[in-house]
């Protein structure tokens, strides 16, 4: 067999064991009335995986997505015809906010303050999530900026 075609059939067999995963997970979230269907599951998985390539970013897992499904199926701003589209926007947000704040944030931590967030200073509103989390994460760098200049000088 050729490497290619090989590593071909074992990216669409990871894609297909995420699939399956994430599927699985409709046991949790139909009790919120939330449930994806595969097609919408297999569209979250290109869209993570888009926002894993736009920021430059590999997993190998898709633990996080199973975080954020877990974790925003109780959200009351989410229904049954949003809930896929907000999972997808969820993703580019939780690996932008990664990207700027260098890794610094634990994902769960992260996806925790993201539905603080969402549910409480947004009201189910992702552009406003975004903005948020954009001026929090902007508060954050400068803080981390201002605790290595102070570090710096600590060394004279």
């Amino acid at each position: 067999m050729f490497p290619s075609r090989i590593w071909n059939e074992l990216h669409a067999s990871a894609q297909d064991q995420a699939v399956l995963e994430i599927l699985e997970l409709n046991e949790k979230t139909k009790e919120y009335g939330l449930v994806l269907t595969p097609e919408e599951v297999k569209h979250l998985i290109m869209a993570r995986n888009q926002a894993l390539s736009n920021y430059g970013r590999v997993e190998l897992g898709i633990e996080v997505s199973k975080a954020l499904i877990e974790e925003f199926a109780s959200s009351p701003y989410i229904r049954d015809d949003n809930y896929a589209s907000v999972l997808n926007e969820l993703h580019e947000i939780f690996y932008y906010i990664k990207n700027e704040t260098e890794d610094r944030i634990g994902d769960f931590k992260l996806i925790g303050i993201m539905r603080e967030r969402f549910d409480h200073d947004c009201g189910g509103s992702i552009e406003l999530l975004k903005s948020k989390l954009e001026e929090e994460t902007e508060n954050y760098r400068r803080e981390i900026q201002l605790d290595e200049l102070m570090s710096e000088g600590d060394d004279d």
